[in-house]
């Protein structure tokens, strides 16, 4: 049965996304990564000689890992099998391992690309181990997590690792500027009247994405041939900004946070604040973390930092974002410019340590308290000096086991 309205693969082609129809079929036209797949690279000469090893390619959204995927794709003689892992799972990998051993048997390779490799389970990575180390089947894997955390290490330690960066803003420029001029698969044939700063614009407003600096771009360019700072600003509001609240970024900056007041930095302080509030962090978590770092870090030297901290905390409680913004502001600058003490939390540790070492001590019979005339008649508070009325300079109150021992 055929319908007349049906929609044929070239108008399918172009009614896709812009990033879509420009994304390269080639290393030649593969913008940025140029450690990862330069002219004396590991991959590249591997993707060349057709001899690609299963790998994770890491990085963040539109730095280029499915395009790397696919650059394999056209470059390799294996049959290339794509899934994502948000919406396949183990069925869809049984096929791809039965396909792969009809390929085995004919003598071809089989490539499996992953997207979003890290949203499949721990049973779903192990199925891949035995094909995978028997050889049946080379895998790709793409994920802007970090693999440490997110994939098996099982797994991890049977691939290669490649790490994709964020591309530079003269990368993204040559994008825009090659989505531009293409008329077969850009927007070449619309002529669009844009200014060198514009480019700039677009490519700094989307923080190393290619696919973000594409969009933007289309969006812009469906609305008007004229594409200004008026237009762009109506397009996007606000500048995106990468800050993913479950992954490494979020662990990456908020130790920035850390570091940079333990350093004294309150400028830098200041800055990774605004970009955890600004990427949509909770302010009660930062909060939380502030609160640690009062006792942690400052602790003694300045112990007004506590009560300060508590009392932003409060304050984010009550006020939420971004009215608490400033608050935490104020919390961050004053405790960077705070002199720090880590007696309290070394000795802490310290104490913690004889804990686990020698045990439940017994606590010396004369600071036991002796509430009943039993307890009394046990020697429980014998010979105890009441330091507010007499001297009891000589007074232990550590188990015998650990006399004279100092945390502080």
């Amino acid at each position: 049965m055929s319908y007349t309205g049906a929609m044929t693969k070239e108008n399918q082609f172009q009614n896709a996304p812009l990033a879509d129809r420009m994304r390269p079929q080639t290393l030649e036209d593969f913008f940025g990564q140029q450690e990862l797949v330069g002219e004396q690279s590991f991959l590249k000469k591997a993707i060349e000689n057709d001899q690609v090893p299963s790998m994770i390619l890491w990085g963040p959204p539109g730095s280029g890992k499915t395009t790397l995927a696919a650059i394999i794709a056209n470059a390799t003689n294996a049959e290339f099998i794509k899934i994502s892992a948000v919406t396949s799972g183990i069925k869809e990998l049984r096929k791809t391992i039965s396909v792969a051993q009809e390929n085995q048997w004919q003598k071809k390779k089989t490539i499996l690309f992953i997207d979003e490799i890290h949203r499949w389970n721990k049973a779903q990575q192990d199925a891949l181990l035995p094909h995978i180390e028997q050889g049946l089947m080379t895998m790709v894997g793409a994920t802007t997590e970090n693999p440490s955390f997110e994939v098996n290490s099982a797994l991890v330690s049977r691939t290669r690792i490649f790490v994709l960066s964020k591309l530079e803003v003269p990368d993204l420029e040559k994008i825009i500027q090659k989505a531009l001029t293409d008329k077969e698969k850009g927007l070449g044939e619309k002529e669009i009247k844009i200014t060198p700063e514009m480019i700039k614009e677009i490519a700094l407003l989307a923080n190393g994405d290619a696919r973000m600096a594409l969009n933007t771009l289309e969006a812009a360019a469906n609305q008007s041939n004229s594409i200004t700072r008026e237009l762009l600003r109506q397009i996007i509001q606000k500048s995106h900004l990468y800050y993913d609240k479950g992954g490494e970024e979020h662990y990456n900056i908020i130790s920035a946070l850390h570091k940079s007041m333990r350093g004294g930095d309150a400028d830098a302080a200041v800055y990774w604040l605004a970009r955890m509030l600004e990427g949509g962090e909770q302010p009660t978590y930062i909060a939380r973390r502030l609160l640690r770092f009062a006792s942690e870090d400052i602790g003694l030297a300045d112990n007004f930092a506590l009560v300060l901290a508590n009392n932003v905390f409060d304050a984010c409680h009550k006020l939420g974002y971004p009215e608490c913004s400033v608050h935490l502001s104020q919390l961050v600058v004053y405790m960077a410019k705070s002199p720090k003490s880590v007696s309290t939390y070394f000795a802490y540790n310290k104490a913690k340590k004889d804990v686990e070492e020698y045990g439940n001590l017994p606590v010396p019979m004369h600071i036991r308290n002796a509430p009943t005339k039993l307890m009394e008649k046990l020697g429980y508070g014998k010979g105890y000096k009441y330091t507010p009325v007499e001297d009891s300079s000589d007074q232990e109150y550590l188990p015998a086991k650990l006399k004279n021992k100092k945390y502080i």
